[in-house]
């Protein structure tokens, strides 16, 4: 089995298809086609369905999925440390990150890691899914997670961020005051992302016990577009303390909860042999994001 070979059906599983997957790699469709069906020979067995639009796997390639993500991971590990080793610097840090923790920690601690290893080219991902972010980084498609959690997960290795504070975000024209009881939260009309992503759970969470349902009058998947519409009016939001800051600074009126209402998150990676950007990010967070 050679790495081509496991990089190119990865491919097309990402992709959907040959065509798409060729595209995204910038080889001949033929030559991809080659190197899965010299795969499929070695295996013994199909890979793929290969239907009119498109190609999804069959049972055994849903059973080489995870080893030959796992292959592809070990491979970039087994790189970035000779790399080191020999002086040459450089490698690709993959991080996977919910939304509510990409502006506070991972953005200002991501600067301090690219001031001391600037040859590191770094990718983020950001899934609104908490389930989303442990799976990629159990099955080693991103080495170094970040999620919404009070508690250790599972087979893997973490470590607690700090506590964010969450606040309330209101229209420019809404009176000002020193805190926001929950109840009366409970009564403003709200703009929040769908059920299921990170946003809305701090809006259900922050209102669980008080047997109301929360008022979400603007539904959007573009949480780009909440700030811009508690501004222009359409109602107030909840958000960490880094991104309702921000907030405040375009307008709008920022108030902490009454009681005060926090986000726990915490830092995970496998527990195996990391690549050494991967390390040196896990140690520059552990020591400087401890609680």
């Amino acid at each position: 089995m050679e790495r081509r070979q496991v990089e190119y059906f990865l491919a097309v599983v990402e992709h959907g298809g040959f065509t798409n997957a060729a595209r995204a790699l910038h080889v001949a469709q033929p030559s991809l086609s080659h190197a899965v069906r010299a795969l499929e020979r070695e295996l013994g067995g199909l890979l793929f369905h290969r239907l009119p639009h498109g190609a999804v796997l069959t049972s055994a390639g849903s059973a080489l999925l995870e080893p030959a993500q796992q292959i592809v991971r070990d491979l970039r590990v087994a790189t970035s440390s000779v790399r080191e080793v020999l002086g040459l610097g450089g490698g690709t840090l993959d991080i996977v990150s919910q939304t509510t923790l990409s502006v506070e920690p991972l953005a200002p601690l991501l600067g301090r890691f690219r001031t001391g290893h600037s040859k590191v080219r770094v990718r983020v991902l950001a899934p609104e899914s908490r389930t989303e972010v442990i799976r990629r980084v159990r099955h080693g498609e991103s080495e170094v997670g970040l999620v919404e959690s009070a508690s250790d997960i599972r087979g893997l290795a973490t470590a607690p961020l700090p506590d964010q504070e969450i606040l309330a975000v209101l229209p420019a024209d809404s009176p000002r005051r020193d805190r926001l009881p929950r109840l009366e939260l409970a009564a403003l009309d709200l703009v929040s992302t769908p059920p299921g992503t990170t946003t809305r759970r701090i809006v259900e969470d922050t209102l669980a016990g008080l047997d109301v349902e929360p008022r979400i009058v603007v539904e959007t998947e573009h949480r780009a577009m909440i700030v811009p519409l508690v501004l222009s009016g359409a109602g107030a939001a909840l958000l960490p303390r880094a991104m309702a800051e921000e907030a405040g600074h375009q307008g709008a009126v920022v108030v902490p909860l009454a009681p005060a209402a926090v986000l726990c998150g915490r830092i995970l990676w496998r527990p195996g042999p990391l690549s050494p950007a991967a390390e040196a990010f896990v140690d520059l967070a552990t020591t400087e994001l401890h609680p």
